[in-house]
């Protein structure tokens, strides 16, 4: 009975050129996406200092500006004249 047993390892052949850019490029992509979730998860807190006090700059200089008083354009078609049909 242990002679029909083949315990030897099985033959596997040499992954090909395709096959191992294929899998060095599924892991620089899964690298990729950790750097992408992690950067969502943890903010840098020096660009978020900066959007606020550009944001409070950007609202005291615009307080500062009299608005425009821009007329809003009205574009109008003329209607066209159906004729009644009887």
């Amino acid at each position: 009975m242990s002679a029909e047993l083949d315990l030897s390892p099985p033959e596997v052949p040499e992954p090909t050129f395709l096959e191992s850019l294929l899998r060095y490029g599924l892991f620089l992509g899964a690298i990729f996406q950790l750097i992408c979730i992690l950067a969502v998860v943890f903010p840098t807190s020096t660009s978020h200092e900066q959007e606020e006090t550009e944001s409070t700059e950007g609202k005291a200089t615009e307080q500062m500006k009299k608005p425009k008083g821009l007329a809003p354009q009205i574009r109008q078609k003329p209607k066209k004249e159906s004729k009644k049909k009887r």
